[in-house]
């Protein structure tokens, strides 16, 4: 916490070490939740860049509030939002989940089938109206509670809560038992 605290310090007054700690330390969250709400490496990977993008040319003027792990989360959904709605449509996404780490103890047949399970789950998360998906991931992916969530999505706790309950009850009815048996 006081090492990230001091990364801002360095990066409001234009050190470029203190970005520098900031990126390393938050990219690979911010990508993964990208991946997760887009399907798509390539639009995720320019959503994050953006975003830090973003903040670097902003350094004198940025003000976190809080959690800086939650500011860039909602910067992150803010430009995938502003992706969507610039493409004019909803994002089909497909869903290459190849395990990044693989275990020497588990056989390949394990992890075939977790691959299998995962597109299974990717392409049922697809199907997900996009605030419930936002919801969703954010909820499982980034470990974000109701409230957090709730000010990411300028929403009430309610009509997250509500949005998530949908959400799983929609990935339950078309996962129908075959991803988790």
């Amino acid at each position: 916490m006081l090492e990230e605290k001091l990364a801002v310090w360095r990066f409001r007054q234009g050190h470029v070490e203190g970005l520098r700690w900031i990126y390393d330390r938050y990219k690979a969250d911010l990508l993964g939740l990208a991946v997760m709400l887009t399907g798509d490496v390539d639009r995720s990977e320019d959503a994050v860049q953006d975003v830090f993008l973003k903040l670097a040319r902003s350094y004198d003027k940025i003000r976190i509030h809080g959690n800086l792990r939650n500011y860039l989360i909602t910067c992150l959904m803010n430009r995938i939002r502003t992706l969507r709605r610039d493409a004019g449509r909803s994002v089909e996404r497909q869903f290459d989940a190849t395990p990044t780490h693989v275990s020497e103890v588990r056989p390949p047949e394990h992890w075939a089938s977790l691959n299998e399970q995962m597109h299974q789950i990717g392409q049922a998360l697809a199907q997900l109206p996009s605030e419930q998906r936002e919801v969703v991931t954010l909820r499982f992916h980034a470990g974000l509670g109701f409230r957090q969530i709730a000010r990411i999505q300028n929403a009430s706790i309610n009509t997250v809560q509500g949005r998530f309950r949908y959400g799983i009850e929609k990935l339950r009815s078309l996962l129908n038992g075959e991803v988790m048996r």
